[in-house]
């Protein structure tokens, strides 16, 4: 998402995949003209003039651009660049990622094939790097959230980290998919990440050893209250991925048929996935036919996703753990669950990244994730680079997390007595 929004290891993402309303080509020519027929044959018209191409839908214009620019810069490096002769896919590709990173949206990107293929594994739960959720904050290349058990959470990176460096070199100026591809590599070998860590002024270098990383989304346990006989269901959803509906509706059927007190929903350390994913889990506490989650797209169009099915958690008393490394999907549905009053939010800020992406394939394999929307909670509060405030705030501190104590946890527990 590394994730990371999009996810573990790229940058993270509310994703929509078209399929399920989820949500290059061999030259920079084709690119192009394929995308200037399909628009003139659908709704606009296309118009050259003075060297410039433009593009409109009814009267308004919505591209005009001198595209022979292109051209010349392409026939200047063929034809003067001290190696050539060049990797013209390798020029396309960058042609088209220059492009897309000129939307100023750290969300939008373009994928080669290369990319595209990790970043899809990463959503179905098993890739190679360290298990971390990176994306971007006040320009700076963040961690999201290390994922349980990996080597980035053993090696002691924390949401909220600051990568200064990789391997040495200064991440100034360096996207999130530079960066993620410079962390990202084969099972065995070494990065070396440059980290500042929030709260502290000294950078610290930290060795991590890459490795197949295997994501299973959610997990299930029982806690039983100090001094009750008391049962709590402890459902962590790690991500919202491919596997995560089949089993968190597993999961509900066991809190729904065992005699617990109370649910943990812990979304911690979660850097989001499928919106579609979300929308289901909220539907676990809502009557069917509420809003879920509000979408606001090009020209403030809106669309209000709605919650589905039998709510089988109505009613069960419920608190729900965030903190800095809970982003995106996991918002949706914990705005949802605390505009309801539902469940009781536990923890601390979340990261804020209120908008949707939609994933379009595109030929020879790549892909485009552009930020299609933003989403706001059924109350109507927008969290992009805002956040959601816990209602009950407990910090974990350096020496908690030495001394493995969770005082999040105990908090949630204490208030399902």
């Amino acid at each position: 998402m590394e994730n990371l929004n999009q996810t573990p290891e790229t940058n993270t993402t509310d994703t929509q995949r078209p399929k399920q309303m989820k949500i290059y080509a061999i030259g920079v020519l084709l690119v192009f003209g394929a995308y200037f027929l399909g628009y003139v044959n659908g709704t606009g018209q296309l118009k050259f003039s003075d060297g410039k191409v433009e593009i409109t839908r009814g009267n308004i214009p919505s591209y005009a651009a001198d595209y022979s620019l292109l051209w010349d810069a392409l026939d200047i490096v063929n034809s003067k660049f001290v190696d050539r002769p060049l990797d013209q896919q390798k020029l396309m590709y960058g042609a088209v990622a220059g492009m897309v990173a000129a939307t100023g949206d750290p969300y939008t990107t373009f994928f080669d094939p290369e990319q595209a293929k990790a970043f899809n594994e990463q959503l179905n739960g098993s890739f190679e790097g360290i298990g971390a959720e990176v994306g971007t904050k006040d320009g700076q290349i963040v961690i999201v959230a290390p994922l349980d058990d990996t080597p980035a959470q053993r090696a002691g990176l924390l949401a909220g980290d600051i990568i200064l460096g990789i391997n040495v070199e200064s991440t100034v100026g360096m996207s999130v998919d530079q960066a993620v591809s410079k962390i990202r590599g084969k099972a065995g070998t070494d990065v070396k990440l440059t980290v500042l860590h929030p709260g502290t002024q000294e950078p610290q270098e930290i060795t991590i050893t890459r490795a197949q990383i295997e994501i299973k989304s959610v997990t299930f346990e029982t806690k039983t209250v100090a001094g009750t006989d008391k049962k709590i269901a402890v459902i962590k959803v790690n991500q919202f991925g491919d596997d995560t509906k089949g089993l968190l509706n597993q999961m509900v059927d066991s809190v729904a048929t065992g005699n617990f007190a109370g649910l943990v929903l812990d979304l911690r350390n979660n850097p989001g996935g499928y919106l579609e994913t979300a929308v289901t889990t909220i539907s676990h506490w809502i009557d069917a036919g509420q809003p879920a989650v509000v979408e606001k797209g090009y020209a403030q169009t809106q669309k209000d996703y709605k919650t589905v099915g039998i709510p089988r958690l109505k009613g069960v008393k419920t608190v729900i753990l965030v903190n800095g490394g809970s982003a995106s999907a996991s918002e949706i549905v914990a705005g949802a669950l605390q505009d309801y009053k539902a469940g009781t939010l536990v923890g601390t800020k979340t990261f804020g990244k209120g908008s949707v992406q939609e994933l379009q394939d595109l030929k020879g394999n790549a892909e485009i994730k552009v930020t299609v929307a933003k989403w706001y909670t059924p109350n109507g509060r927008g969290i992009h680079e805002i956040g959601l405030e816990p209602d009950v705030t407990v910090e974990i501190t350096p020496e908690d997390t030495k001394a493995e104590k969770d005082p999040q946890m105990d908090k949630a527990l204490e208030l399902l007595k």
